[in-house]
């Protein structure tokens, strides 16, 4: 596809309503962050479901999950030598991983069924200036036609009330995956391996037609924000967690 002026995910979509500095140092500015350890046990943890789904069914076992652990770390520390240091203790960062990994096959049994795709990518052109994509953790295709996406957080579920925000990213793959095949998706479902819950949903057309609506909105005030290079700071919580937080004019005044 052709080079837009915006390109949107739903990780961007976050960031640009969780706070608008946010974004701009992210998606416009590109500044370097620092290396967050929790996000590379997500990545661990991903890449070796995803290879557990090449195995024969009989052999999709949390055994062989487990095995393929050290090569996927040794991959992971080859790609990103940094970690290898960043990491304080090997032997505990494992048994994290590991205890994720156990706790996937309490909600999940992959010996029963078949992965249609994994890491699949979404794309579609929303406007002239406005490009939406994404990437599935995983979706599956049943005989029946019915699809299923499936998307894997290695922290704790949402507390009630939040469970709509936390749906909003499989409701743009679903939005994604209907306009491209037609099908809107039977389920949508996050795991969390945090605490073994998981948060299910059956989209409408009428809630991914809203999606698309709330998409549409989003796209128009990041373009203005650009236009205008405003970018206002919104303080939350999640300050605490931001890289950019030294540099953020909300908490520096000069």
């Amino acid at each position: 596809m052709e080079q837009k002026v915006l390109r949107l995910s739903p990780s961007r979509v976050n960031d640009f309503t969780n706070c608008p500095r946010l974004y701009k140092y992210r998606a416009i500015e590109n500044l370097p962050e620092k290396l967050s350890l929790d996000a590379e046990r997500g990545k661990l943890v991903h890449s070796v479901l995803e290879d557990l789904f090449d195995l024969p069914r009989s052999e999709r076992k949390e055994s062989a999950a487990i095995e393929l652990l050290p090569t996927k770390w040794e991959e992971h520390q080859a790609e990103k030598p940094e970690i290898t240091s960043a990491v304080p203790d090997e032997k505990e960062w494992l048994d994290r991983v590991k205890s994720l990994l156990s706790t996937y096959f309490l909600l999940e049994d992959p010996t029963t069924f078949d992965s249609t795709y994994r890491e699949l990518h979404l794309e579609r052109d929303m406007s002239e200036d406005v490009y939406l994509h994404g990437y599935v953790d995983r979706l599956d295709i049943a005989a029946t036609g019915e699809v299923r996406i499936i998307d894997y957080k290695t922290g704790k579920s949402p507390k009630p009330g939040w469970e709509e925000k936390a749906l909003f990213q499989l409701r743009v793959y679903a939005l994604l995956y209907w306009r491209r095949e037609g099908v809107i998706p039977r389920l949508l479902q996050l795991l969390y391996l945090g605490d073994g819950k998981s948060v299910k949903s059956s989209p409408t057309e009428s809630q991914l037609l809203a999606t698309e609506r709330i998409l549409t909105n989003i796209s128009q005030e990041i373009l203005t924000a650009i236009e205008t290079d405003h970018f206002p700071t919104k303080k939350s919580r999640l300050c605490d967690w931001c890289s950019f937080k030294e540099i953020c004019p909300a908490f520096n005044k000069e």
